[in-house]
C-alpha cells in the first residue's frame, strides 16, 4: 500500500513562528495512506473544478482524500482558500484573502445535490478581515443545500468567529445537524501552536453551541495528538470538553505539512488512540473517533444517528 504524499510544497508560516527542525524518522506503517485514484475520485474532482469549489481535503493535504471521495464524500472549504491566520500546524495558504463570493452557497448545494450526499461537511478559512467571520456563507450554505435536499444531514467546521456570539448565533440559527469546532491540541501549547486563538475562547464556544442548538443539534471536536502533549493533558482535553456537554470527539495524529512548520514529536501508536477510544467513552462521549489517520471529518457520517 503506496503511502502518499504530497508533490506541491506547503506554505510556510511567517518566519517568526518557526518551529524547531521535524523529526527525519520514517512514518510507521500503520500511517500509510493509498495514493487517490479511481472513477469516483476523478468524477468529484472534476465537479470541484467546474463548480469552482475549494476543498479542505485538498487544500490541508488530508491523507484520506483517495477514500472519502472515491466513497464519493467530501469536505466543502467556504470563504476562499486563503486563510487570515497564522496557525503552525496548518497547510493551507496564509496572507489577504480576496472578496466573498455571495454566489458560494448556490454553487455548494448543486454539487452537494449532483453527489446526491446524505451527509455533507462545511468548513472555513478564517476571515477576520470580515464583520461575522463570514458566518452568513455559511448559514446561507446550510439553508441552499436543505433547499434541494431536504433529507441531507449538514455538519459545519466552524472557526471561532473571534468570540463573536451573534455569528455563532446567526450559523445555529440555520439549524445545522453537527456543529464542529476543533479544539486542535491542549491549553500548554494552545497560544503557540494558534497564535491567533485562545482555548478557553474555544471552549465557550462549544458550550454556547450547545445552549442555542439544545439537544437537536450534535456538537463535536477534535484534537491531533504527537505534538508534544502528554497522554495526561489529552484526558484533561476531553474532561473540558464533556463540561461543555460536546457530544463526538475526533483524535488522530499531528502530521507536520512541511519542515517549517510545527514539528512533529512522536508518532502515537494504535494501543494510544484505542486508549483514548475507551477513556473518551467512559466520559460520556457518544461517539470518539480515534486513530492514527482520522481527521475531524473523517467517518463523518458515522458520528451522528442515521435518519
Amino acid at each position: 500500500m503506496a503511502e502518499f504524499i504530497p508533490l506541491t510544497p506547503a506554505a510556510a508560516p511567517p518566519a517568526d513562528t518557526a518551529a524547531p527542525p521535524a523529526p527525519r524518522s520514517r512514518r510507521p506503517e500503520w500511517l500509510r495512506a493509498k495514493m487517490p485514484a479511481g472513477p469516483n475520485y476523478e468524477d468529484v474532482r472534476s465537479l470541484m473544478r467546474q463548480q469552482r469549489l475549494n476543498t479542505v481535503c485538498e487544500e490541508a493535504r488530508c491523507p484520506n482524500i483517495g477514500e472519502c471521495w472515491n466513497h464519493r464524500t467530501a469536505t466543502f472549504l467556504l470563504l476562499g482558500e486563503v486563510c487570515t491566520r497564522g496557525c503552525r500546524y496548518c497547510a493551507i495558504a496564509k496572507g489577504k484573502p480576496g472578496p466573498l463570493d455571495e454566489q458560494e452557497p448556490d454553487r455548494i448545494a448543486e454539487a452537494v445535490e449532483h453527489l446526491r450526499l446524505k451527509h455533507t461537511v462545511l468548513t472555513a478559512v478564517n476571515r477576520d478581515d470580515q464583520p461575522d467571520g463570514g458566518a452568513h456563507i455559511f448559514a446561507a450554505s446550510i439553508r441552499k443545500i436543505r433547499e434541494r435536499l431536504p433529507d441531507c444531514r449538514i455538519e459545519v467546521l466552524i472557526p471561532d468567529f473571534e468570540g463573536n456570539w451573534e455569528a455563532l448565533a446567526m450559523v445555529m440559527d440555520a439549524r445545522p445537524d453537527v456543529l464542529n469546532h476543533n479544539i486542535e491540541t491542549v491549553p500548554r501549547i494552545f497560544r503557540r501552536f494558534r497564535p491567533k486563538a485562545s482555548y478557553a475562547q474555544s471552549i465557550e464556544l462549544l458550550r454556547r453551541a450547545r445552549a442555542m442548538g439544545g439537544r437537536e443539534v450534535v456538537t463535536k471536536s477534535g484534537i491531533m495528538v504527537g505534538a508534544g502533549e502528554t497522554n495526561a493533558e489529552v484526558l484533561g482535553v476531553m474532561d473540558d470538553l464533556r463540561g461543555a456537554d460536546c457530544d463526538v470527539m475526533t483524535i488522530g495524529q499531528y502530521l507536520a505539512p512541511s519542515t517549517s512548520h510545527w514539528a512533529i514529536e512522536r508518532y502515537v501508536t494504535p494501543a494510544e488512540f484505542a486508549m483514548f477510544k475507551a477513556e473518551g467513552l467512559s466520559r460520556g462521549f457518544k461517539h470518539v473517533e480515534s486513530g492514527p489517520l482520522v481527521r475531524s471529518s473523517y467517518h463523518a457520517h458515522e458520528h451522528v444517528p442515521q435518519r
